[in-house]
């Protein structure tokens, strides 16, 4: 009999260890830091206010799509107030703790939204350049006008998202010389440098517009500008340049 208590009372032990361990599990995958490299970035710290580093100009480009109406992130590695503004309105979008602090909550919607090549996973390089896969021939060297895009294309999942996660049918993104003057397209075009983009289909042309507006983009042409009734283009030009007549921008 004593024999068969000891049995259990060994039994009980052994489980509730087992079961110990597995709620600490549970705790560190809930709360903790990725336990895998992500394929493309992985942060290893937590980001606030104040702070520095590539990790933050990491952080900046995932969240460029959210610095409020008619604004633009400047993404620059500086952790400032319109940084810790962009990451709240990140977390709200995705229902996570809206504190400014970007932890492993965040960084694991991070994860969840992108490729191992760094773009959301709503967006790729291939649909943004058909043009010319090395990305040379525009307005900028080839490495800046990649990286353009790539910020784009997070403002344009911010977009989606806001949208209700709706597609986004991109019909031109990057341009070399020779493919802007073979399409006509302006002197000066963002297409050029990379930011730029024209979406086609659902939805309307004005939604498009007139929801780019909180996303990032300080160059939107839409209908009623000249040559822009089938399609919005978006871009980032250095002063803004917002013409939608028909949509009333």
């Amino acid at each position: 009999m004593e024999r068969r208590n000891l049995r259990h009372r060994l039994t009980q032990a052994l489980t509730a260890c087992v079961l110990a361990a597995v709620a600490s599990l549970a705790t560190v995958t809930a709360t903790g830091t990725a336990a895998q490299a992500d394929g493309c970035y992985t942060w290893g710290r937590t980001l606030s206010s104040g702070m520095t580093g590539e990790d933050v100009r990491q952080l900046q480009i995932r969240v460029s799509g959210y610095p409020d109406y008619g604004a633009v992130l400047t993404i620059d590695g500086a952790y400032g107030p319109a940084t810790r503004s962009a990451v709240i309105r990140f977390q709200q979008a995705y229902g996570l703790s809206a504190d400014g602090v970007a932890g492993p909550q965040t960084f694991n919607q991070i994860y969840a939204l992108q490729d191992n090549d760094c773009t959301p996973v709503n967006f790729s390089y291939a649909e943004w350049n058909r043009c010319n896969s090395d990305w040379s021939g525009g307005a900028v060297p080839a490495s800046t006008a990649r990286f353009n895009a790539l910020v784009s294309m997070w403002k344009l999942q911010a977009m989606r998202r806001a949208l209700g996660n709706v597609p986004l049918y991109i019909s031109s993104g990057f341009r070399s010389y020779a493919c802007n003057n073979a399409v006509g397209g302006a002197a000066g075009s963002r297409h050029l440098y990379g930011d730029g983009v024209d979406l086609t289909g659902s939805p309307s042309f004005c939604r498009l517009a007139q929801q780019a507006r909180n996303h990032g983009f300080s160059n939107i042409l839409g209908p009623g500008y000249p040559g822009h009734n089938d399609h919005t283009h978006l871009g980032t030009s250095p002063s803004r340049s917002w013409s939608a007549p028909s949509c009333g921008i």
